[in-house]
C-alpha cells in the first residue's frame, strides 16, 4: 500500500467524468487499498479515485478516518437511485485545501454499487454519510462541491479557488527544473 499525491484545484483530472469500472481485479485492489491510506492519512472521511489522477469511478470513504474498519465502505460505479430531504452543512475537500462552506446535500440517499470484488451493494445513508457519498459521487462526475455554492457564498469560492490556482501555479515553477543556457 502507499500514500498517493492527492490532486489539488486546479488540476483538470478534478473536472473529469470518471470512466466505468469493468475490471474487478489485483489491479482494482491495490487502487482501493492506496486510496483507503491516502485518505486516512490526510486525514479526510472520503477519496475519489480522481482526487489520486485515476479517472475511474472508484469511492471511498470512512466517517470514523480509520478508527473503525467497520465503517470503510468501497464504492465501486456508484450510483445514487434516489435521495429524500435537504440539509445545510459546512463541507471542506481534501483537493481544496483550508476552504469550508455551508453546502446543501439530500438528508438521505439509497446507494448502488459495487464493492471491490465486484459484489453489487444497495443501501441507505443518511446524515454525514449520505453528504459524504453525494461529495464523492461528484467527484466521480468531475463537479466540486463549491460548484453548489450561490450568490455571495460562490463570489467568495471563486476568491479562493483563483488564490489556490495562484498558489499551484507558484509551487509548480518552483518545483521546475532550471533550465541551462
Amino acid at each position: 500500500m502507499a500514500v498517493l499525491p492527492i490532486r489539488v484545484y486546479p488540476d483538470p483530472v478534478l473536472r473529469v467524468r470518471c470512466a466505468e469500472v469493468e475490471a474487478f481485479d489485483g489491479e482494482l485492489a491495490k487502487l482501493v487499498a492506496d486510496m483507503v491510506e491516502t485518505m486516512h492519512a490526510a486525514p479526510g472521511v472520503g477519496l475519489a479515485a480522481s482526487q489520486v489522477g485515476v479517472e475511474r469511478r472508484v469511492a471511498v470513504v470512512d466517517l470514523s478516518v480509520g478508527e473503525d474498519p467497520e465503517q470503510l465502505l468501497v464504492l465501486v460505479n456508484p450510483v445514487i437511485i434516489d435521495d429524500d430531504g435537504s440539509e445545510v452543512e459546512n463541507e471542506g475537500c481534501l483537493s481544496i485545501p483550508e476552504f469550508t462552506e455551508k453546502v446543501d446535500r439530500p438528508l438521505k440517499v439509497e446507494v448502488m454499487a459495487r464493492d471491490a470484488s465486484g459484489a453489487p451493494q444497495r443501501f441507505v445513508a443518511e446524515g454525514w454519510l449520505a453528504r459524504a457519498i453525494c461529495h464523492e459521487v461528484d467527484h466521480l462526475d468531475g463537479i466540486l462541491f463549491v460548484d453548489h455554492l450561490h450568490g455571495l457564498r460562490r463570489e467568495r469560492a471563486k476568491r479562493a479557488l483563483k488564490k489556490l490556482a495562484k498558489e499551484q501555479e507558484e509551487q509548480q515553477w518552483d518545483e521546475a527544473p532550471a533550465s541551462s543556457p
